[in-house]
């Protein structure tokens, strides 16, 4: 028996293996945003954790502490359920059936929202107010999905006025009435107004339903968003490996495991188990070249089997099957597996009786073995169940301090890969289609649940298609002017969640007044925000703001400081920095200068400047301007050393 103290160290050392894996499990790949790494220090603890009542005991035989999903769990698909958009987006998914989905307000909606997305991606802006009026029947007729589609199409001012206050009691309505995704958005709402004690109850709910849908459903959650855009330019790098079975890296693979390469194989079926790299997900084949795998010996895919045969994805479910291929992997010391082997026992799937004692006993093996969770808990560098632990004792000041705001951020993460995330993966294929209206409804319904990547998307959508006709504003299609408020309201959003480019694009916007009334102030305050994020170019911004009193006093000194800064933080900064430089050098020594008032001209000119570096300097590689403007700024500087060598010469006593 160990002792009391033994005890709270074993509970210190288990938290602390957890807290690895949520910050790993945070650190999604995004190249616009900053990683979030969650840091617990001894001031985290409480004093005496043993002595907190609530603290579930290593010893204790209460399944509390080990059984989250409970027996009311949903006994259904939440891809099938009512409110759900995938059976109108996937052909290969059943509308659900019953007395309650045959009522004519779900008839109602089934055919606005089927008629909202082809209207989309027709482009056929009276076919989409058509389409919004029948959804808005079936909201009145009580719909929970109607009406949080209705809540979706009144916040952003799609047929009807926007109204951010109407959209949230809409989304309300539905979420009351069960509606998830209404909650995701109400939750997200309560997050942006730091609403904590609100946000936290939503967020753990939905958080509990991710990891219980994982389970249950046959789709496995999006784990590859892809950011269609680096910085301003397309992602093409990213979206070349998203374009399934005609990228080259993926018709390699295959060809290698069609010859019999057993990693090829697993990895193959890997591809389209997740649906990872553009790929239809396909259960069959992602079967078949497990099966083949672990034929070859690779014992990775008996995991992978025993999941598919525990979800029914592709073949009968059948818990005997998936407890015979998950000890087979066990025995293989992938020591993932016992976790799944842990939750057949605590539910008393594919075994005997449920037994509490023994899934414990699995748990901590996977634990002792430092593993996150493996493909069983379906994690993407992390296990959602560590970070869902964690965030209780954050929520309910066990063990941990109480903080709610860590709570709501760490559920929030969970709640994000429910099966309300396949929406991402239709906007992806839309768009790799070249369906970009259909990709930016899609995104922008995301947006509104609170994914960043999607709001940043939909944003970008925004800002770099100029057709018309793919997004649909109050009346008809949107102005110029309700274009550039929604991209700005997108990107400020996602800002507020960590994106740096997207604070850059707001500040731009104010600065130069596009879609918005110039405002230097207003842009100067989101520079400052993306300079927390160590954005340089947001930092150089700054300086050029100082340097000719843009919205920040003028401050040639704190100008340089800013520039220099710029380079600090990114040498690819080191030529336009030296520019500026020369800049502040010609502005301090010829103030009333042709060349000053051709600088302060920039930026008016730019867009006409930048279009011919890039169509005649570029392109025919003519660099004389360049250098005779080089030769032009030396001369000058020579002239001014001579000068002030001649006026020292003059004037000894001043030297």
């Amino acid at each position: 028996m160990p002792s009391p103290m033994a005890r709270i160290f074993h509970r210190h050392l288990l938290l602390a293996v957890v807290t690895l894996a949520v910050a790993a499990s945070l650190l999604r790949p995004a190249a616009a945003v900053r990683p979030f790494v969650l840091v617990l220090s001894g001031e985290d603890f409480l004093k005496d954790p043993a002595a907190h009542p609530s603290l579930p005991s290593a010893d204790s035989d209460d399944d509390d502490g080990w059984d989250d999903f409970a027996d009311d769990s949903p006994a259904a698909d939440p891809l099938l359920s009512p409110s759900s958009w995938a059976p109108l987006l996937d052909p290969t998914i059943s509308l659900p059936s019953g007395d309650e989905t045959d009522s004519p307000a779900d008839a109602l909606f089934v055919a606005g929202t089927r008629a909202m997305l082809s209207a989309a991606s027709d482009g056929d802006d009276a076919a989409f107010t058509t389409a919004a009026a029948q959804i808005e029947a079936s909201a009145e007729a009580g719909h929970p999905g109607a009406q949080s589609a209705l809540a979706f199409l009144t916040g952003a001012g799609m047929t009807r006025p926007a109204s951010r206050s109407l959209a949230f009691l809409l989304h309300k309505f539905a979420a009351d009435a069960g509606d998830l995704q209404s909650k995701m958005a109400l939750a997200y709402s309560y997050f942006r107004q730091e609403m904590y004690e609100e946000a936290v109850i939503l967020y753990a709910e939905l958080a509990e339903a991710a990891l219980t849908s994982s389970l249950i459903s046959k789709e496995p959650p999006v784990i590859e968003p892809i950011r269609l855009h680096s910085g301003t330019e397309e992602n093409k790098e990213a979206l070349r490996k998203s374009r399934g079975e005609d990228d080259e890296d993926f018709q390699i693979t295959e060809y290698q495991a069609q010859r019999g390469n057993a990693a090829n194989m697993y990895k193959l079926g890997l591809l389209y188990y997740y649906g990872l790299r553009g790929l239809r997900r396909d259960y069959g084949k992602a079967f078949h070249w497990f099966s083949k795998a672990v034929e070859k010996g690779e014992t990775r895919a008996l995991e992978l089997l025993g999941e598919i045969y525990a979800r029914g994805a592709g073949v009968e479910r059948n818990y005997t099957e998936a407890y015979k291929w998950l000890a087979l992997a066990a025995k293989q010391q992938h020591y993932s597996a016992y976790n799944g082997l842990g939750y057949l026992y605590v539910k008393g799937y594919g075994v005997e009786k449920k037994n509490l004692t023994k899934a414990r006993e699995l748990f901590e093996l996977a634990a002792e073995n430092k593993e996150a969770g493996g493909h069983y808990n379906l994690v993407n560098a992390g296990q959602p169940k560590a970070i869902y632990q964690v965030a209780k004792l954050f929520q309910k000041g066990i063990g941990l301090k109480r903080n709610l705001h860590m709570a709501t951020m760490l559920y929030k993460s969970i709640a994000e890969r429910g099966p309300w995330s396949s929406l991402s993966r239709w906007a992806l294929e839309s768009y790799l289609k070249g369906d970009v209206g259909k990709a930016l409804l899609l995104y922008s319904r995301m947006a509104d649940l609170g994914y960043e990547v999607a709001q940043s998307n939909a944003a970008w959508i925004l800002d770099r298609y100029s057709d018309q006709s793919i997004c649909m504003g109050e009346s008809s299609f949107c102005t110029d002017m309700e274009r550039h408020l929604r991209a700005h309201a997108l990107w400020w959003h996602a800002s507020e969640q960590g994106n740096e480019h997207a604070a850059l694009l707001i500040g731009d916007a104010y600065y130069y007044g596009r879609g918005v009334a110039r405002d230097y102030e207003r842009a100067a305050e989101a520079y400052m925000h993306a300079r927390s994020q160590s954005n340089a170019q947001a930092i150089f911004n700054l300086g050029y703001m100082h340097e000719h009193g843009h919205g920040l006093p003028l401050d040639l000194h704190l100008a340089k400081r800013y520039y220099d800064q710029a380079v600090e933080v990114d040498s690819a900064a080191k030529l336009p920095v030296m520019l500026a430089l020369t800049s502040l050098w010609l502005r301090t020594n010829y103030a009333d200068s042709f060349l000053v008032g051709f600088i302060d001209s920039l930026p008016e000119m730019y867009p006409v400047v930048k279009e011919w570096v890039e169509d005649v300097l570029m392109d025919e590689g003519n660099a004389t301007i360049l250098t005779l403007f080089a030769c032009l700024v030396t001369v000058l500087y020579l002239r001014e050393r001579q000068r002030r060598q001649v006026a020292a010469a003059a004037n000894p006593l001043t030297t």
